[in-house]
């Protein structure tokens, strides 16, 4: 699992694709916009994911499988995986909705104008940390950082760059090595540390019988939300009542995988990601670590998705330590979640 802005460049394909953002036509339509849940057909619909097929979308297969999808008017959820920031597609018109990340959103809506928005997140927290080795580089602080070999993805590279910022640390004080997501370079000693997932490669280390040293993001100075759902500002406007059904089923679909992390780990390894080899052990970690970056003291009180106005700002608050000028206001649109919630305040109850 990893998250959008670690597996393209940030501003890959922006610009490129930023002249058909005007021209893209959505596959989605609806049929019944101002009708209610129970009356509308919203016809297709196409999600892009931000990685491959593996319990990261746990929620997704819940409600895909268990009919959530199509309760809430859709024909079929196309969930197409990635890896992708999902910003292109959007621009493209190739994809109606993307779960993708705050830092990719952001740098295309700050650098290239881009027309997006965030209707919600499925993190709350994100999951990138700095991993190594206890008895390696034993990097527990940022400053352990300086003249530390740090293995980097291609794709991370902005976002490494980010982290180093919010901490005040000159990039020319840590080397940074280009990886892959294997993180073999790290048990081989090759890196001190290494770009990771708490919900992937931490997990794939500690099943080594290794000791490791963790340096989250979001508990040093980059607390942004992740797996955001994201969708361009023509599509906002144009399918409102679309959009809060899909918001609905995803709800449902993740107070399932929160409650059975077995269930979404099983859908993985047996029908989504049938084809991933993916390990059942691992999978079933994965689930269980990713649902604790879910739900939060915010999400209790508000319900799944939500995106606190504290949590919005300190979202802000790390994308400009990053150099990335955005407002709150530019980045997100919380107003679809706050009408689901009132007209279905069954759904906060996720816990019960």
């Amino acid at each position: 699992m990893r998250m959008s802005s670690r597996r393209a460049a940030i501003g890959l394909s922006i610009a490129a694709v930023s002249a058909l953002a005007l021209a893209g036509c959505s596959s989605s339509t609806s049929s019944s916009a101002d009708g209610d849940a129970d009356s509308a057909s919203y016809g297709d619909l196409t999600l892009q994911l931000s990685w491959i097929l593996n319990e990261e979308f746990a929620g997704e297969y819940i409600a895909d499988s268990e009919g959530y999808y199509t309760d809430a008017g859709f024909s079929d959820v196309n969930l197409v995986p990635g890896p992708s920031t999902g910003v292109a597609e959007l621009l493209g018109g190739s994809a109606d909705i993307a779960l993708s990340d705050s830092v990719a959103v952001g740098t295309a809506i700050a650098n290239e104008d881009a027309p997006l928005k965030i209707v919600g997140a499925t993190f709350q927290a994100n999951p990138f940390t700095v991993l190594s080795l206890a008895d390696g580089g034993n990097i527990q602080t940022p400053q352990d950082l300086i003249g530390k070999k740090i293995g980097v993805q291609d794709s991370n590279t902005s976002l490494f760059q980010a982290f180093l910022a919010a901490n005040d640390i000159d990039p020319d004080d840590v080397e940074v090595v280009p990886v892959q997501y294997d993180p073999a370079p790290l048990v081989n000693g090759e890196v001190d540390g290494f770009i990771a997932y708490t919900t992937n490669e931490e997990i794939t280390v500690d099943q080594m019988g290794l000791d490791t040293a963790s340096l989250t993001f979001a508990d040093n100075g980059l607390p942004f939300v992740a797996e955001t759902v994201t969708v361009t500002d023509d599509f906002l406007a144009d399918n409102r009542d679309l959009i809060k059904a899909f918001l609905t089923a995803e709800i449902r679909g993740w107070t399932d995988a929160v409650a059975d992390p077995q269930k979404g780990a099983d859908l993985a390894t047996e029908t989504y990601g049938a084809d991933q080899d993916l390990d059942p052990d691992k999978t079933l970690l994965g689930s269980e670590a990713q649902n604790k970056l879910v739900v939060s003291d915010d999400t209790e009180a508000n319900g799944l998705f939500t995106i606190s106005d504290d949590l919005q700002e300190a979202t802000v608050e790390s994308l400009a330590g990053a150099g990335i000028d955005v407002s709150a206001d530019d980045l997100f649109d919380l107003s679809l979640l706050d009408e689901v919630y009132e007209e279905n305040p069954d759904l906060a109850d996720y816990a019960s």
